[in-house]
This record gives structure tokens, sequence and C-alpha cells, in this order.
């Protein structure tokens, strides 16, 4: 019993050590050629690395002939990066005679980029596209160009260097410049190249994790005429502020209207004022002996002879009309 008992002691404590020390790990290393020692992988252990995230990487990169140092590999492992990504990368620009070394692809990586990819993008450029891009010519005619860029990876400036939004934004400011200088729409529909050219001349990948390579314009097409339809708005907008002064001077002649007859109405009342005060003159110069009774049935009279006469006038004034009619 206690033979069993001391046994299985032996084997827990074995499966406790082997599971610990990846033995199997150093003796595939080993194998392999990679001279590494028992005690580096206990200490990855105990620093919380997986020794398989490092040791394969680095038996990947011994065969492929990389110069590559396990302390580096953990380093970049503890600083976030993938290590089998950049060992991965290594060997992709080896092979295509592309010069990066280990610390600039493991810069490249922890700055966010996929340092496999943009290898492979340096053997085998990639196309963007850029979106439909809507341009006015000097003639007022919409001009609406799409085009694609090819562009290859730079290596040397990945780090720090613009990405393929930036790419898009400068060729459609080509574009919109390009065709913004040229006279007539015409001119950019018989020369597409014309676009290609003026864009390629401005060095748009300057400060750019890329090289373009060429610029091809693939579909151009006419938009609307942006001259006509500003010079609508314009009429109507004058048009409109024309209505608006009119009505402005006529309400100002139907308030003058409205001053003069309230002007009228108060120079009729002064008359009938002035009138009021006639029969009051009268009686206070018959009272004050100015003038006499007869004097002012003399008076009178005239004034009763001058509207006879004012009757007549008006009568041979209307038959005249009805002859003439």
């Amino acid at each position: 019993m206690f033979l069993l008992i001391f046994l299985g002691l032996i084997f827990i404590f074995f499966a406790v050590i082997f599971s610990f020390i990846p033995l199997g790990l150093w003796i595939s290393a080993l194998a392999a050629g990679v001279k590494i020692g028992i005690f580096t992988l206990v200490g990855m252990r105990l620093r919380r690395v997986p020794p398989d995230k490092i040791v394969k990487p680095l038996i990947k990169a011994i065969k492929a002939g990389q110069d590559v140092e396990i302390n580096k590999l953990e380093a970049h492992y503890l600083a976030g990066g993938n290590v089998d990504r950049v060992i991965d990368a290594l060997i992709a620009a080896q092979r295509a005679n592309i010069p990066l070394g280990f610390e600039r692809a493991a810069a490249i990586d922890l700055a966010g980029r996929d340092v496999l990819h943009a290898v492979q993008m340096s053997v085998n450029p990639k196309v963007i596209e850029t979106p439909v891009v809507a341009a006015v010519a000097k003639d007022g005619i919409e001009v609406k160009v799409k085009a694609r860029v090819t562009v290859r990876a730079n290596i040397d400036r990945l780090v720090g260097g613009a990405g393929e939004e930036t790419i898009i934004a400068r060729v459609g400011e080509g574009i919109v410049t390009t065709v913004g200088s040229s006279n007539s729409h015409k001119e950019v529909l018989e020369n597409p190249d014309l676009i290609s050219r003026t864009v390629l001349n401005k060095g748009l990948d300057a400060g750019t994790a890329f090289e373009i390579l060429s610029i091809d314009i693939a579909d151009v097409d006419v938009g609307r005429n942006i001259g006509a339809r500003l010079q609508i708005d314009q009429a109507e907008a004058d048009k409109r502020i024309a209505q608006a002064k009119a009505e402005e001077r006529r309400a100002m002649a139907v308030a003058r209207e409205q001053e003069m007859k309230a002007m009228v109405q108060e120079m009729r009342a002064k008359v009938v004022e002035a009138e009021a005060e006639v029969p009051k003159a009268l009686a206070e110069a018959l009272r004050s002996g100015k003038i006499g009774v007869m004097d002012y049935y003399n008076m009178k009279n005239i004034i009763a002879d001058t509207v006879m006469r004012e009757s007549f006038s008006k009568l041979g004034q209307e038959k005249q009309q009805e002859e003439k009619e």
C-alpha cells in the first residue's frame, strides 16, 4: 500500500514537472538544430511567456537562415507584438530580396501595421480604387471621374507614414484641380491621361507608406451643368430681390397716398373751420355798424347770382358732352 502511494506521488511530481517544463518543445528545438537551454524555457514560464510562441517562430527563422536572437523575440512578445507574423515577414522579405531587419520589422508590427502584408504588397502591388470624384470645368459642366491607383508598400516609410485614406484624398484633390483648370469638359473627355499626368507630377506619395506606381482613369462621365444651374439660381435670387424692392416701393406709395388723403381731409377741415368764421364776422360787422342791412342783402344777391351762373355753366358742359357722344 505504501509503495502504491509512493509511486503515485512520484507520478504526480513528474507530471507537474513536465507540464511546467516544455520538454517536448525542447526536444523539437534540439532536433531542428536550435540551441536553447531547458532553463531558458523554464524562465519563459516564470515570465508568463508561452514557450511555443517563441520557440516555434525561432525554429522557423533558423531553418530559413535568419539570424534572430531568442531574447529579442521574447522582448517583442512582451511588448505586445506578433512574433510569428514578424518572422514570416522576414522570411518573405528574404525570399524577395527586400532589405528588412528584425528591428525594423518589429517596429512596424508594434506600430499597428501588418508587416507581412506590407512585404507582400511590396512584391505584389495593390490597386486602390477611388470613389467617384465630381469636379467642375471652367465651362460649368460637371465631370465625374473614378481612378485606380496602383501602389507598392514602402518599407522605409511604414512607421509614421500615412495610409490609404491619404492617397485617396490626394488623388481626389488632384482630379478636382485638373478638371477645374480645364477650359472645357471636352478636354478632359478627350484626354483622360491629362489627369493621370497632372496627379503623378504632384508627388502625392510624399509622407505616405506607399509608392505610387501608376494612376489609371477607370471611368469619366459628364454630370450636371453646374454653371447653368448657378446662373438660374442667381437669376431667381435677383428676381426675388427685385420683387421685394418693388413691393417695398408699392407699400411706400400706398402709405404716401394715405398720408395725402389725410392731409386733404385736414385741409377740408380747415376750410370748413374758416367758412364757419364768416357768419361770425358778418354778425360782428352788423353789430359794429361797419356794414348795413342793405349791404348784407347785396352780398347775398351776388352769391346767389354766382351760384346760378355756375349751374348754367355745368348744364352747358353736359350738353356739349352729350353732343360729342
